[in-house]
């Protein structure tokens, strides 16, 4: 499973000319489930991403990774992107041979949306499957690339 999470003041997804998630200030994840991931997968991601310390004290100016999106009741657009498992390594087009099926993808990735739903935060997505526009105010910027192997 890989995500990337982008700190951002402001994100929304659009899908055939309509918004169908939209968020102020939080972690706008980018989601690519592995044809491999399984809910242990699912779990340490959900728990990363909602403890990371990846936003500033407003108390301090120095303080610049001190709270986590769950302690600052920030918001979550969770879009799915399989093209996260894209090898470009070979020839001129990505291979996704290491991407999920559609099927198990989807499953899993309602799953991790459901565990971060858990966390009482405001929780939006975009539409699986779908041609997605999403707009992204990055705050920093700051973009993480987050990662689970199997044990």
């Amino acid at each position: 499973m890989r995500v990337v999470i982008q700190r951002v003041k402001f994100s929304q997804v659009v899908v055939n000319s309509q918004v169908v998630g939209k968020i102020g200030q939080g972690l706008n994840l980018l989601v690519g489930i592995a044809d491999t991931d399984t809910e242990a997968e699912l779990d340490w991601m959900a728990r990363k991403c909602l403890e990371l310390r990846l936003f500033p004290n407003p108390e301090s100016s120095t303080d610049r990774w001190q709270k986590s999106v769950q302690e600052i009741g920030g918001e979550l657009l969770v879009v799915s992107q399989f093209t996260l498992y894209g090898d470009c390594r070979k020839g001129r087009r990505p291979s996704f041979t290491r991407s999920a099926a559609p099927e198990p993808a989807q499953q899993l990735y309602q799953q991790f949306v459901k565990k971060l739903h858990q966390s009482g935060l405001r929780v939006e997505t975009g539409e699986f499957g779908a041609m997605m526009e999403v707009s992204i105010e990055n705050d920093g910027p700051v973009t993480l690339l987050l990662e689970r192997d199997h044990d």
